[in-house]
């Protein structure tokens, strides 16, 4: 019994962090709002052009600060540092998406892609060979479909520079 109360006090805790950050960031839109947004002199108040963003921003900062004052009772002595730090841990997942897009251009999206799914599988915690394997063939199966099948248009890596004429020609088109 005592274990499930522990556990539902770090979660109102955890709770209370994110509607703060969520308060806090809706507070600063609302702050933002007529800057951004206006409304004009003519024409009716629902078909203003800052009436259903207003509306939006409004009842968020507003609803988000009510459930902070009506839950300030509820937060637990224990320590949010914890769980701030298990939320910041995702923070990482965004540097490997930089890191992808910092050597596309580099090293081209065919060998970008493939390292990119092959090493995030590995650094998931993923160790057997197949799983690998079927890493390396999802990232040459992504490359495929976008370059090649919907012929989108991504420019080739410098590495493609140092390839001979018609082989460079070739993997900027289709890889």
């Amino acid at each position: 019994m005592r274990s499930l109360k522990n556990q539902k006090t770090r979660l109102i805790s955890a709770e209370l962090i994110f509607v703060a950050m969520f308060s806090l960031a809706s507070i600063f839109l609302a702050s933002q709002l007529g800057e951004q947004t206006k409304f004009s002199s003519s024409g009716k108040l629902f078909a203003q052009p800052a009436f259903w963003p207003a509306i939006g921003v409004l009842g968020m900062s507003i609803f988000s600060v009510f459930h902070i004052v009506l839950n300030l009772h509820r937060i637990s002595s224990s320590n949010p540092t914890k769980e701030i730090m298990n939320w910041l841990r995702s923070l990482e997942f965004l540097g490997w998406f930089m890191v992808y897009v910092f050597f596309v251009p580099i090293l081209g999206y065919l060998i970008s892609t493939i390292l990119f799914t092959t090493l995030l599988a590995f650094r998931m915690g993923y160790r057997q060979s197949r799983i690998l394997f079927f890493a390396f063939s999802l990232g040459a199966s992504i490359v495929v479909i976008f370059k090649t099948v919907l012929s989108v248009k991504i420019p080739g890596g410098l590495i493609y520079e140092f390839l001979p004429g018609v082989l460079r020609n070739f993997l900027i088109v289709n890889f």
